[in-house]
């Protein structure tokens, strides 16, 4: 029989998993006609029962929905802050310590980890996607996944790994069950992200996917209109140019697409020769 300390983390792991999936309430062991407590006249509703008291188990592991700040601020208010934030850092790693310790955006209360960046900093290119998967979360890095093993791939081809380029994504934290990010958090995101763009300083920006191509380039198109096309990007005093391309994750949803991808990794390459 296992001991003690054995069952409270088999315990403890699967109360993580029940957050994970969005259980945020025990239900009582026998049914409940709730019908029939509604009809039941005033004077017997004040004598019901208490309901019964919420089970020990449930707090041995933290629900990180109950970290959020009581009063969270409005959704301008985050940005506002998020903006001060991200103008006082004076590095990449100070701005990674500033957004860890922000909580003006909910996406940070129900994923596990702050997946800021990866790759080399002072790479020549820097690629920007959307938001971190599961395998992301658990790991802390973008692009881990099977989406991220693909990306790799595609560097490979062009002669490039993550010791030549820098990763990040446009929200850092991963939106519960994959979902896509709302407007709103991308936008109190968005603050940090530039300036990580800022002071990483690359030669060259790679969108990949539509999400990213819209929010740092400002194209309303859809991203098989706009990919291959090269946009300016207004980094500090100086302008770069962007690369629009395709998400790996479409990729593996649609293989055929990466003939596409292919033409893109290519006009990628040229660029980075021409500049030498």
């Amino acid at each position: 029989m296992p001991d003690a300390s054995a069952q409270r983390a088999a315990l403890e792991a699967l109360l993580e998993f029940y957050v994970e999936a969005g259980v945020d309430c025990a239900l009582d062991e026998a049914p409940q006609d709730r019908f029939a407590e509604a009809a039941r006249p005033a004077s017997a509703a004040g004598a019901a029962e208490q309901p019964a008291p919420r089970p020990a188990a449930l707090d041995a592991v933290p629900n990180r929905r109950s970290l959020a700040p009581a009063a969270a601020t409005s959704p301008d208010q985050a940005a506002q802050d998020a903006r001060e934030r991200a103008r006082r850092a004076a590095s990449l790693q100070e701005l990674e310590e500033l957004l860890a310790s922000f909580e003006g955006c909910a996406l940070k209360f129900s994923a596990k980890s702050l997946c800021f960046s990866d790759g080399n900093p002072e790479g020549r290119v820097m690629i920007v996607g959307e938001a971190p998967g599961a395998d992301e979360d658990r790991t802390g890095k973008p692009f881990v996944g099977r989406a991220g093993q693909l990306l790799d791939r595609m560097l490979k081809a062009i002669g490039l790994d993550r010791g030549a380029v820098y990763i990040a994504n446009i929200v850092p934290w991963r939106p519960p069950g994959n979902r896509d990010p709302t407007p709103q958090e991308v936008a109190i995101c968005k603050p940090f992200l530039e300036r990580q763009i800022e002071l990483a300083n690359p030669d060259l920006l790679v969108c990949v996917g539509g999400a990213s191509t819209r929010e740092l380039l400002g194209v309303k198109d859809g991203i098989l209109r706009t990919r291959g096309r090269w946009f300016p990007y207004r980094l500090g005093e100086r302008e770069i140019r962007a690369l629009a391309t395709l998400h790996p994750a479409y990729l593996l949803r649609s293989p055929l697409q990466k003939r596409l991808a292919w033409r893109d990794l290519r006009a990628l390459r040229r660029a980075l020769d021409e500049k030498g």
